[in-house]
């Protein structure tokens, strides 16, 4: 087979086909791992490095510069939606209350975020001038729930309001839309070749809401922002954290591109996806981040492979963790997953 570059690698699987060997992505790259492995290396020096295929950037970093603390010691910041947050020893903070909306009343003194505020975007731009053409680039955000709880201080009150509250529901997930559709436009055109939509709907037992509210509130929601996507020219990634087989039918009917990093631990076993979906989705995943922290080099091997001979050589497949690369991830074991899925043929 014809050697390919990074980008020909990962759009060849997003349109189901098989490469000259299995694309390598992650989401993140906790800063702890990518020392260990090269010191004081950015993630973008580290993708380009460690030659991984796809170069994501997150809008949620953006939040981390120039923080609006509102209590520093307790690492609590009011971030771009007006909801509070606190930093904790991951990458990705975690809503708290009190919440930003309450009601419908208070959108009267409310005024979301700016997509296209001076200088939101200068590191993407860099991303885009250092590797187009020559990786995919993916930029990672959000569509809808996420941003819901965040401006209700968790999920708790906003599973409550789906039930007691369905206007005020609905209008959370409308500015949602309003703003990442404007965004994803303004980053395609700079040069996104890849959107991640990365709301969480599950837990390891299965989804937060019932199929039925699934339906109302998220479906639609969701829907618009892949649609508007699709329009531009970039392919759609669907990440969801846990066991997602009630509502699996439904992200792959919205037409997105691909599903993943989704959870082996939740059952979202890649060779039954595959089985079932064929090469109607690509899939991006998942080596178990739990073995990745505590197994051994000699099993994240002959992991890598078992997946590559179920799930790669069928066509549609990108291989990363479950999730992502945290802090507790044993360095060495990310190294034999990233050799192993260089050096093992697609056959």
């Amino acid at each position: 087979m014809i050697k390919m570059n990074s980008a020909q690698r990962v759009f060849k699987v997003l349109k189901g086909g098989i490469p000259d060997r299995v694309p390598l992505m992650e989401v993140v790259i906790d800063k702890k791992v990518r020392d260990a492995i090269l010191p004081g290396a950015s993630y973008d020096d580290f993708v380009d490095q460690m030659d991984l295929d796809v170069v994501c950037c997150e809008i949620w970093s953006q939040d981390y510069k120039d923080l609006d603390w509102v209590d520093a010691e307790k690492r609590i910041y009011r971030d771009k939606w007006g909801a509070l947050q606190r930093l904790t020893e991951e990458f990705l903070p975690v809503p708290v209350k009190p919440p930003r909306i309450k009601s419908l009343e208070d959108f009267k003194d409310y005024t979301p975020p700016d997509p296209y505020k001076p200088g939101l975007l200068d590191d993407f731009k860099k991303t885009v001038q250092r590797f187009k053409d020559k990786k995919a680039i993916c930029f990672v955000g959000e569509s809808d729930l996420a941003v819901a709880e965040y401006l209700r201080g968790g999920l708790e009150d906003l599973m409550i309001d789906f039930v007691t509250d369905t206007a005020l529901v609905k209008k959370l997930m409308k500015i949602a839309v309003e703003y990442y559709i404007e965004l994803y436009r303004n980053v395609i055109d700079i040069g996104a070749d890849m959107i991640l939509l990365g709301d969480d709907y599950a837990g390891k037992n299965g989804t937060f809401m019932s199929p039925a509210h699934f339906d109302k509130f998220i479906l639609p929601a969701m829907g618009i922002v892949v649609k508007e996507i699709k329009k531009k020219g970039a392919f759609v990634v669907k990440h969801t954290d846990g066991n997602i087989w009630k509502i699996i039918d439904r992200l792959i009917g919205t037409g997105v591109d691909a599903l993943g990093p989704l959870e082996p631990g939740a059952g979202m076993d890649y060779k039954k996806i595959k089985d079932i979906y064929g090469r109607k989705i690509c899939l991006v995943g998942n080596i178990d981040v739990d073995l990745l922290c505590r197994g051994r080099a000699d099993e994240i091997t002959a992991t890598v492979k078992k997946l590559i001979d179920e799930v790669s050589t069928r066509g549609g497949h990108i291989l990363s963790s479950g999730n992502t690369i945290t802090s507790a991830v044993n360095p060495e074991n990310y190294l034999a997953m990233i050799e192993t899925a260089k050096n093992y043929k697609i056959s």
